[in-house]
């Protein structure tokens, strides 16, 4: 239940910070070059926006599988040792994701104590810099969920993404388009 509302939760923030940052940089551009204007902070808000959707992103992308890896070596392994290494290479990415919390929380704790704005709009830092603890801890729980199905036996590796397979699918099926079978 909880995990379906943060599905649906991180689809919906990612598309609407996906959104919200084309039109940012359509009407900048637009300013721009057609009225040789703009706005200082619409370029901070999509850096920003930049950021939260990468580290969302990265939350995401481990959740459908979508990101890339070299794992050759690993393929060769049978199921238990793979499912062994895959553990190991999970805690080890927790271990990783622990620390930028850690380290997350110390610069926010000291950005919220100093109250820094940012240098365009009027917003403290430490709210727009957030995203590190949240992208950090959706992405240790998208870790955890890992960590429980390589435990459980449900998964026995990492799900990546195969863009040279992807790529060489895309390719069978326009020759057989333009072959006819």
């Amino acid at each position: 239940m909880l995990a379906r509302i943060l599905n649906r939760l991180e689809e919906g923030v990612i598309s609407l910070l996906l959104v919200g940052m084309t039109l940012l940089v359509f009407v900048e551009v637009i300013l721009r070059f057609g009225f040789n204007t703009g706005f200082l902070w619409m370029q901070e808000v999509t850096l920003l926006i930049s950021a939260w959707m990468v580290m969302l992103g990265a939350s995401y992308c481990l959740k459908v599988g979508a990101h890339i890896g070299v794992d050759a070596v690993v393929r060769l392994l049978s199921p238990g040792p793979r499912r062994i290494v895959s553990m190991i290479a999970t805690l080890m990415s927790l271990l990783y994701c622990g620390l930028f919390l850690y380290g997350g929380w110390i610069y926010l704790e000291q950005m919220h104590m100093i109250r820094v704005e940012l240098e365009d709009v009027p917003l403290e830092r430490w709210v727009a810099h957030s995203i590190l603890l949240i992208g950090f801890g959706l992405l240790s729980f998208r870790l955890l969920q890992l960590l429980w199905a390589f435990a459980s036996g449900q998964a026995s590796g990492f799900r990546l993404a195969d863009e040279a397979g992807d790529a060489l699918r895309e390719l069978e099926e326009e020759q057989g388009k333009e072959t006819g079978t």
